[in-house]
């Protein structure tokens, strides 16, 4: 059928046409409700009126961006590639990608497994949850896809043909190099500036002493520069591309990751970095309200699990791995390639930090905040998760060239995280 815009009356006559829904709901009654709040598609959740926990959910891509309106035009085509990334990363981690029912391209849909038993981790982190088994879970997501979608796994022709697949994805890369490395470090309409305008008007002279600390220091902006050139130019795997504690569902037992819409084939840092960065922002929103040292405690261990656990995973795949499009058999000894490989992980982890930085910065006065930080109401606890947070992003961009090691990381946020 050709694209139209799905609502509340039109769904259930489209999911009467698609097979595995009918054969999932059988001969219910069911009943649609809107419930997204994201900023570019719409999500309904379709349940029996009989039965609330038998249900599914429909993602749809609509031709602009939803936070805004139909004055910010967006190819639908989006979806093609949350559609694709979604179908490539259930062949590698299933355990992590909810149960696709159907997806359709032409019309820019998704339907899939109803987590009505998981929470958003922004929810959960807010309420002070803690999840146990969230590093390990999360590390061999990243640790197979970052592994099995680059040169290091795949064949020269295989690789080729994955950045055809997905490196079309062009306007929400764009968005990204705009919202993510630009907008949010000047003087620009999208801007949230604090105490001074509303979102979306002009900067004035009341702009806040916090935003005109940031959008002037210059030795950041040159390490956004950096940071950016690499978004840009480097196709090292398969990125989920927005991977923040806003696209992840989860309890005690289970972990899921949704919303890859702005998935791309880019550096490995950058979807490590953009979790590393939400992670550290929640732990500057509790530190600002005085939440229990124990959570903190978590968090921290938290951060620092990610990222030892996803090199250490990443390289066992390697050490399995005898022939790729990079390694051929026979072309160095084990000696030398042990000392490549070191190098190699340790500037992963140098544009993880890079891009962490870039990510909690431009959450602080950029069009798409963090509810961790924006809704914490008392304005004294509000000023000081905002400076915590910008404080360690400056050191992250300033200083990712600098790493060393994992300690150095968890050193530099618990030094200037309060």
């Amino acid at each position: 059928m050709a694209y139209v815009i799905l609502n509340k009356t039109t769904i259930i006559n489209y999911l009467n046409t698609i097979n595995s829904v009918t054969s999932y709901f059988g001969e219910h009654e069911l009943e649609v409700d809107e419930i997204g709040d994201g900023n570019l598609n719409y999500v309904y959740i379709i349940k029996s009126k009989t039965d609330p926990q038998k249900a599914l959910i429909l993602k749809q891509a609509v031709p602009y961006l939803r936070c805004v309106g139909e004055e910010y035009p967006l190819s639908k085509e989006r979806m093609t590639y949350e559609i694709r990334a979604l179908q490539l990363f259930t062949s590698t981690t299933s355990a992590y990608i909810p149960k696709l029912y159907d997806v359709n391209e032409t019309m820019s849909t998704v339907i899939m497994q109803f987590l009505g038993e998981h929470l958003i981790m922004r929810k959960g982190m807010i309420a002070q949850i803690t999840y146990p088994d969230f590093a390990d879970h999360i590390s061999t997501f990243l640790a197979q896809n970052l592994f099995k979608t680059s040169s290091l796994h795949l064949n020269s022709t295989e690789k080729r043909q994955l950045i055809d697949r997905f490196n079309q994805n062009t306007e929400l890369c764009k968005l990204t190099e705009d919202f993510v490395f630009t907008f949010a470090f000047m003087e620009h309409e999208t801007n949230d500036v604090s105490s001074g305008p509303e979102v979306g008007s002009e900067i004035s002279s009341e702009i806040s002493p916090e935003v005109m600390s940031l959008f002037s220091d210059l030795a950041f902006k040159q390490g956004v520069l950096g940071l950016k050139y690499k978004f840009m130019t480097q196709t090292d795997a398969l990125l989920h591309g927005d991977l923040h504690t806003g696209s992840i569902m989860l309890n005690q037992d289970e972990t899921f990751v949704i919303d890859p819409e702005f998935a791309f084939v880019g550096p490995y840092g950058f979807d490590i970095g953009a979790l590393i960065g939400n992670l550290i922002m929640s732990y500057a929103s509790h530190v600002a309200v005085n939440s229990a040292q124990a959570y903190l405690a978590w968090i921290l261990q938290t951060i620092e699990d990610v990222l030892v656990l996803t090199q250490d995973k990443f390289l066992n795949l390697w050490q399995e791995q005898k022939e790729s499009a990079l390694i051929t058999e026979g072309f160095i000894n084990e000696t030398s390639l042990t000392l490549y490989k070191n190098e190699f992980m340790l500037n992963m982890l140098k544009d993880t930090v890079g891009f962490a930085g870039c990510k909690m910065a431009r959450r602080m006065f950029g069009i798409a905040g963090v509810a961790d930080i924006r809704e914490i109401e008392d304005d004294v606890q509000k000023e000081k998760a905002i400076n915590i947070t910008l404080k360690i992003a400056k050191l992250f961009v300033k200083n990712y060239q600098n790493i060393t090691s994992v300690k150095d990381v968890m050193q530099l946020i618990e030094e200037n995280g309060h």
